[in-house]
């Protein structure tokens, strides 16, 4: 019985190649269902967020091939350059630094342990897991609660959404109290971005998304205008940054969209900053004259330069995960797995990985 984790990262893989194999969070089920009787899995949970995909098992025969099982997600994709593979206390270890923020993009931000979870219970939910993955999982969430806690590596530390808006800011010399800001998108990340703007004194932000309902609670959450998806190319018009955020399967700004706002913008130059994966705007968009277009790739920089900040703290994060790591990979590893779980009945007529 081995625990393993096989993956890719924004570490080993470029957004062009995550947004092909992203699941979408009401497929992780099926997905999961899916990878387990391929692979020949007693366990498995599969996560899939902005920045990663990796599948979490349990293989009870000798014969696991990673390749083969990630042919389920990659739809003929070579994806061999891009995995990564680790197996016992080494995986263990990866799944507590990964559920704690230690492996993200943001060291220390707090929207993975969320994503963990929300992957945990739906493979749970799916009978999918087992006395392994049940306890290692658990234990991961109690390792990232255990890091916030002793430890200051989060601190100044959030999501993805803030690297975005400290982009708009560098874009505009520090100051967003003169620009209009249109947020597509009203999930976790467009709230996020929000937040900060708010913060950075951003006076002007336009709120668009498919439920107009949740874009008016946000924006009046912060002092925004909501719009009507339907309305956010016209609006655009009006508008210095977008910050698109949305869990769309397909893009959703093309060129023939971009051009028609630029027609009216009389040579006013547009940011675009698109931090979806699979991404939202359409990359032809980027040749277009006066238009910038940025993915969430191109915030690393700034992420790099944050890390700095919080190098003195990792070192106590990696050793309460050694620890933790250990001493879980040591109880299950004599735990012998209860007898097969049922599963759900797997999707085989839906292919493609972008959900």
């Amino acid at each position: 019985m081995r625990f393993f984790v096989a993956g890719l990262s924004y570490k080993s893989a470029p957004v062009e190649v995550r947004e092909r194999v992203a699941v979408h969070a009401s497929r992780l089920k099926c997905q999961g269902c899916r990878l387990k009787i391929i692979g020949g899995l007693s366990e498995v949970v599969l996560v899939s967020t902005c920045n990663r995909v990796e599948v979490y098992g349990v293989s009870s025969s000798g014969g696991f091939n990673a390749l083969r099982l990630w042919d389920t997600l990659a739809a003929g994709l070579d994806i061999a350059p891009y995995l990564y593979i680790h197996e016992g206390v080494k995986a263990v270890e990866h799944l507590f630094s990964v559920a704690s923020g230690l492996d993200s993009m943001v060291v220390g931000e707090t929207e993975i342990t969320g994503q963990i979870k929300q992957a945990y219970v739906a493979a749970s939910d799916a009978k999918l897991t087992g006395r392994v993955t049940n306890r290692l999982f658990q234990t991961a969430l109690k390792a990232a609660k255990e890091i916030r806690t002793h430890t200051a590596v989060g601190r100044g530390a959030t999501s993805v959404g803030s690297v975005a808006v400290e982009l708009a800011e560098r874009i505009f010399d520090r100051d967003l109290s003169t620009r209009t800001v249109m947020i597509i998108g009203a999930g976790k990340m467009g709230e996020a971005c929000l937040k900060h703007l708010a913060k950075k004194g951003a006076k002007s932000i336009l709120v668009a998304n498919r439920s107009y309902e949740r874009a008016l609670k946000l924006a009046g959450e912060f002092g925004g205008t909501p719009l009507p998806f339907a309305q956010c190319i016209e609006a655009m018009a009006q508008a210095d940054i977008v910050v698109s955020s949305t869990g769309s399967a397909e893009t959703i700004l093309h060129r023939p969209d971009i051009e028609r706002v630029m027609r009216g913008r009389v040579g006013r130059p547009l940011f675009l900053i698109d931090i979806a994966v699979p991404r939202d705007i359409d990359t032809d968009v980027d040749r277009l004259e006066n238009v910038y277009l940025y993915n969430v790739d191109h915030l690393e920089q700034i992420v790099k330069e944050n890390r700095c900040l919080r190098e003195r703290e990792l070192a106590k994060c990696h050793e309460i995960v050694r620890q933790m790591a250990a001493e879980s990979h040591e109880r299950v590893s004599v735990v012998r797995p209860a007898a097969e779980p049922s599963v759900c009945a797997p999707d085989w007529g839906m292919e493609g990985a972008r959900a």
